[in-house]
């Protein structure tokens, strides 16, 4: 579980401009505590300018835009943005642009007006492959839009991430899974996954209220999300992000209704992921004199503690352990840990 080596990122919201669309669990506006119309350019360059000053460290940045479809804009708006991302690029401030797009809005036209941009990476909201799922999401495209648009991309040597949700109405774990199966086999560069939560004045809320949508327990979204994130590893397939980012709109209850939203929610994932290759252990190995010890590299201490020592706490629980040594050993590979002397890979 080598975190992968993250640029610096300039981000640009857009909330909901290109698209044509009302999905179910949407509410751009909600997310990102920004109005819902079209930002002039010179708050964009400013805000830009400010997320530059925190880079301290003078990594390699990226602008990044998010929140829209991007390729979904007039052709006038696309070029204002990406004039704007390349007056910072001309300035040696960021390298490259990155943006995220439907799936239905992808053609050959559209890319070509990217072409004298210095755009790397696109981002593709997929959030399923099963067409069941997406027609109840009111997503307006189909699996098909998504396997074209990665073939696109492809061949136009873009790097591709693929966004996708779980606990989607209509959607069950063998439907996600499915779907995290169809993903992998277009090898995206990267993926994102995100569990759905009901935000206000979302389509999704007046079906929470009406008891019309239930959304998934915290437990079942780590869950699922843990057997998904496995499957991608498995398959060598980067996720750069598992939950929302934290907030202040959705720390909000009067924001985020209900759902799986936790602000550490890839944290409660990657602890579950090593509570179990513990508890597999344990169960093969009956460790003798009440006691344990594991050492791992310091990377991964707090993911084996789990939050507020919740693991720990549970393992003694469980095995009747009075002791269990955590021991930090920065020479080892945070892919595994060693437990009793016993190599134990977490993948």
């Amino acid at each position: 579980m080598e975190p992968r080596e993250t640029p610096f990122i300039v981000p640009i919201f857009i909330p909901q401009q290109g698209c044509r669309h009302q999905c179910v669990f949407c509410n751009q506006s909600a997310i990102t505590g920004r109005p819902v119309n079209w930002p002039s350019i010179e708050n964009l360059r400013n805000g830009a300018k400010k997320y530059l000053s925190y880079n301290k460290h003078k990594k390699p940045s990226v602008m990044a835009f998010y929140g829209g479809n991007f390729l979904g804009l007039s052709k006038e708006k696309i070029n204002h943005l990406l004039n704007l991302a390349d007056e910072f690029i001309r300035n040696g401030d960021i390298q490259s642009i990155r943006f995220s797009t439907r799936p239905d809005t992808i053609s050959e036209s559209g890319l070509k007006q990217l072409e004298n941009f210095s755009v790397r990476e696109i981002e593709l909201g997929v959030q399923s492959m099963d067409d069941k799922v997406l027609n109840i999401c009111r997503r307006g495209h189909c699996a098909s839009d998504t396997k074209n648009a990665v073939t696109l991309f492809k061949k136009n040597r873009y790097k591709v991430g693929l966004q996708l949700m779980i606990g989607l109405p209509g959607q069950n774990a063998e439907s996600a899974f499915i779907t995290a199966e169809q993903i992998a086999a277009l090898s995206p560069d990267f993926v994102r996954i995100y569990p759905t939560i009901v935000l206000n004045q979302s389509p999704l809320a007046q079906w929470y209220q009406n008891g019309k949508y239930r959304p998934l327990l915290l437990k079942e979204a780590i869950f699922q999300a843990k057997k998904i994130y496995l499957l991608f590893k498995r398959s060598g397939i980067p996720v750069i992000r598992m939950g929302l980012q934290s907030s202040q709109e959705l720390d909000d209850k009067k924001i985020v209704l209900a759902g799986p939203y936790h602000p550490a929610f890839g944290h409660l994932v990657f602890s579950e992921i090593f509570m179990d290759r513990i508890c597999d252990f344990c169960l093969k190995n009956s460790p003798v004199n009440r006691k344990i010890e594991i050492i791992a590299n310091p990377k991964c201490i707090s993911r084996i503690r789990g939050i507020n020592n919740e693991n720990i706490r549970d393992l003694k629980t469980r095995f009747k352990f009075d002791q269990i040594n955590i021991i930090p050993d920065s020479a080892l590979s945070s892919q595994g840990l060693l437990i009793d002397r016993h190599w134990i890979d977490v993948n």
